[in-house]
């Protein structure tokens, strides 16, 4: 088996590893991907995208910054680092991130729905939702894209887009516990605001 074969081996072996929630195992096969290879761009991704699902996130932008370094037209490292930002609330560095990431690979829904998610967190709400129902187009039975849909929608005070969002994820995944939290959410808000217009009439 020469090196080229070897380190695509290791990295099947790594993604196999990540898909079944084994991330610190996944991670180690990339660390051993690099001592062959140090410069290795995807072994640099999968380990910034196993730390990513640890919330090991000082990590993960260790690794993800050094893929960007060896290949900056990566949309995938350009994704992940994007959304590594975007889970520590650092909107504008996500926003340019994920920016980068729709420039290279555009119309990815998965880029698209980090990159509504983080503008609409940025303050340009009416933008990040449009960004997101753009990539529920794309993929239109993705629990994710409606998950994070619904709670814009319920934000904006739009419950009945918002309902019927979480009411869909619902019916894709009837045990996601936290769609039902938001779902109920939605119905009290709505009950609280027909409150208040009720006593303002």
């Amino acid at each position: 088996m020469d090196i080229n074969q070897d380190v695509d081996f290791l990295l099947k072996e790594a993604d196999q590893k990540k898909m079944k929630g084994e991330h610190i195992e996944a991670v180690k096969l990339c660390e051993k991907i690099l001592t062959q290879d140090l410069d290795n761009t995807e072994a640099y991704e999968e380990i910034g995208d196993n730390y990513l699902s640890l919330r090991q996130f000082e990590k993960a932008k260790k690794a993800l910054v050094r893929a960007i370094r060896l290949s900056p037209r990566s949309a995938n490292a350009n994704y992940l680092l994007g959304f590594v930002f975007s889970a520590i609330g650092d909107w504008k560095k996500s926003i340019d991130y994920l920016e980068r990431a729709d420039e290279i690979e555009p119309n990815h829904a998965e880029i698209l729905r980090c990159l509504g998610w983080s503008i609409f967190h940025d303050g340009q709400r009416k933008r990040g939702v449009i960004l997101l129902e753009r990539a529920l187009n794309l993929n239109i039975n993705d629990p994710l894209i409606m998950s994070d849909l619904g709670v814009c929608y319920l934000n904006e005070k739009n419950f009945e887009r918002s309902s019927f969002l979480f009411k869909k994820v619902l019916e894709l995944e009837p045990h996601n516990e936290k769609a039902r939290e938001c779902l109920n959410a939605v119905r009290f808000f709505q009950k609280e605001f027909k409150k208040l217009r009720e006593k303002k009439q």
